[in-house]
């Protein structure tokens, strides 16, 4: 258990074993399948969004739930609560300021009614409880019995709590989840307490949470929370890969049952209007598509994000108890390769233009926000990027969602970012590491909007821990899903980058004129041009510029150009892309802006309320360089379909 503000201390022998023998195994796999909740028929969901009851553990040690076990009754009787919606960053919902930067456990309550046809003993029916992210360590009870427990954000977990819904079906179920944000050295992100003990300048315990990365430190249960139900046999797990020649498509797939020895596998796909295309039986198998509708990314071919369905159905027998399980898998037929100079998507090159984003909004941080997703990728078309980067961390599942449906493609990253104290390259936190990637791949495997994994943003990579370090994650990724390349991102030197001999593709991040050379613009496509052939002549890999850019505060002006002006970022932009347009005909493979929108970050001097780097404002409204982009963008799109370009430019 991650206890208090002493917590990073405490964890302790127990936990290192834990963790040194995870690392040290044959064989690190987590238990089971992580299958997106879906109603089919033989599955139901409740979901659990809404408002919940909250409370911060304001105590000095902040350990005061535990010590008075709030968790055994209402949350109510333990003294103030508030109201908390869920999906949500707890920190910008109020006007505390002692929430918005709290740091150490907060406390979520609901009470539900579980249908009674779920809470039958004879009903064959599994009922389980999925959080799909709370941000940091988690542990959730149910009527005061713990079900499980979680370290990570941004990925989701669940626990199987039939008992405990079949043990009082007459009452209503009594859900708490209580969260800690604090970050150490060996979480991932790390972070670390810095103690003010000088009594004179700081208020007695006073104490701040310290990071290495540039985005608020959010929390809180940030997507959704529900129940669903399986049969007690059911299916726990599908993988999918696919492959093609000429007109023919492959569809490999492998089913994991629990709950029977000896189940029966029927599998369907379909096309998109519901045709079944091909069938096959057994638990694992291939299926062949003729006149095959491959799954393109967005602009590059006029049928793009092009989906099957496979049905999965089992029967299985239990005892005396028969039963059937349904689960549908989209399938997008695709294939990705890389080659010295070239990222191949179904034997085609593919130049990434697309940007970075992160999942952040005004008033619920991080928290799931369909009006927001929905406007995003309205933003993302009328702006004609094909891609972008989960910087830094998973995104939701809704969002990977509608990147499958829409042919945007996705460099799926976890939350390796600000990895740069020497001490977060030892084993423990590289045994987090491994499991982080396990659960990140198997939530994403079968996504074909998902061309490439990303292990870390910027990291350290100069030290020597990072060669050793590196090279474990990426190959351990590799042995998860052979299929996609793998990259991390670098800002380091490129002749003492230990972990860049280990990456597929080359991603760079450079702000000439921003953080280098400020305010001097004519240094830019020197700089850039050197740093592009020094990385290709060392490495002989595909680069992608993952990251360039300028922050600029809506609306302000100035001529000659000058720093926090539109002006200044369109001259930034306009640099750039020049060098681009020469290397990507030789190894450039793609150009990430940074930002797609602005952003907040903890306080500081050099950030006016947050990162403003974006083309667009955190409204949403366009900066100049969101048209500056467009135009491009468009441009080369049309440039790889061969189209006129009245024919696409919207």
């Amino acid at each position: 258990m991650y206890v208090g503000m002493q917590g990073d201390r405490k964890m302790g022998r127990a936990r290192k074993i834990i963790f040194f023998s995870l690392l040290w195994s044959s064989c690190l796999a987590l238990e089971g399948g992580m299958l997106t909740p879906k109603e089919s028929r033989s599955r139901e969901i409740k979901e659990l969004n809404g408002v919940w009851k909250f409370r911060a553990d304001f105590s000095k040690n902040r350990n005061t739930g535990f010590e008075q076990r709030w968790f055994t009754k209402s949350l109510s009787e333990s003294g103030p609560v508030i109201d908390m919606p869920v999906p949500a960053s707890f920190n910008d919902i109020t006007q505390d300021p002692r929430l918005r930067d709290f740091i150490g456990w907060v406390w979520y309550e609901k009470e539900v009614w579980v249908p009674q046809r779920w809470t039958a003993v004879d009903s064959g029916q599994r009922v389980v409880l999925r959080v799909g992210s709370a941000h940091y360590n988690s542990i959730a009870w149910v009527n005061g019995a713990q079900v499980t427990q979680h370290e990570g954000g941004h990925l989701p977990f669940e626990a199987d709590i039939t008992r405990l819904v079949h043990s009082n079906p007459s009452q209503p179920c009594r859900i708490t989840i209580a969260v800690n944000n604090t970050l150490s050295l060996h979480t991932l992100p790390p972070g670390s307490i810095q103690y003010m003990s000088d009594e004179t300048k700081y208020p007695a315990g006073y104490f701040v949470q310290n990071t290495n990365f540039d985005f608020f430190n959010y929390a809180g249960l940030h997507r959704p929370v529900l129940l669903y139900t399986t049969p007690k046999a059911y299916i726990d797990d599908i993988t999918v890969t696919t492959d093609f020649a000429d007109s023919t498509g492959v569809v490999n797939y492998v089913v994991s049952i629990k709950g029977s020895s000896n189940p029966s596998v029927t599998v369907a796909l379909s096309d998109k209007e519901g045709s079944v295309v091909a069938t096959a039986s057994g638990p694992a198998g291939m299926l062949k598509v003729v006149d095959v509708n491959l799954w393109w990314p967005y602009l590059m071919h006029e049928n793009p994000g092009y989906l099957y369905s496979l049905e999965v159905h089992m029967t299985a027998k239990s005892g005396s108890s028969q039963y059937e399980d349904y689960y549908t898998v989209p399938v997008g037929i695709r294939t990705v390769r890389v080659t010295s100079h070239q990222f191949l998507i179904n034997s085609k090159p593919f130049y990434f233009h697309g940007v970075n984003k992160h999942e952040d909004s005004d008033i619920r941080g991080k928290g799931l926000d369909w009006p927001l997703i929905v406007k995003d990728f309205n933003l993302l078309q009328w702006l004609g990027a094909n891609s972008f980067r989960t910087s830094h961390y998973p995104y939701a599942e809704e969002i990977l969602d509608m990147c499958d449906r829409l042919g945007i493609v996705v460099i799926d990253e976890c939350p390796g970012v600000g990895i740069k104290d020497i001490r977060s390259f030892g084993n423990e936190s590289l045994a987090h590491h491994l499991i982080v990637m396990e659960e990140l791949v198997r939530r994403d495997k079968n996504r074909p909007s998902v061309v490439m994994w990303s292990v870390a943003n910027e990291p350290n990579a100069e030290l020597a821990p990072a060669d050793y370090y590196f090279k474990s994650v990426i190959t351990r990724t590799k042995s998860l899903d052979p299929t996609r390349p793998v990259t991390f991102v670098s800002n380091s030197n490129f002749n003492r980058d230990k972990g860049a001999p280990y990456v597929d593709v080359i991603c760079v991040n450079s702000y000439f004129s921003w953080y280098h050379d400020p305010g001097h613009l004519e240094v830019i496509q020197i700089q850039l041009n050197t740093q592009f052939e020094d990385w290709y002549k060392k490495y002989q890999k595909p680069i992608i510029q993952s990251e360039y850019g300028a922050d600029v505060v809506p609306g302000l002006h100035s001529d000659p150009p000058m720093m926090f002006t539109e002006e200044y970022q369109k001259i930034v932009l306009q640099e750039y892309h020049a060098v681009f347009d020469r290397k990507r005909k030789e190894y450039v493979v793609g150009e990430l802006i940074w930002n797609f929108a602005d952003f907040m970050t903890a306080q500081s001097t050099t950030r006016v309320v947050g990162n403003k780097k974006g083309i667009f404002s955190r409204q949403r409204q366009p900066k100049t360089g969101a048209f500056i982009l467009r135009d491009r963008y468009w441009k080369l799109a049309n440039e790889t379909r061969r189209l006129p370009l009245a024919a696409r430019y919207p």
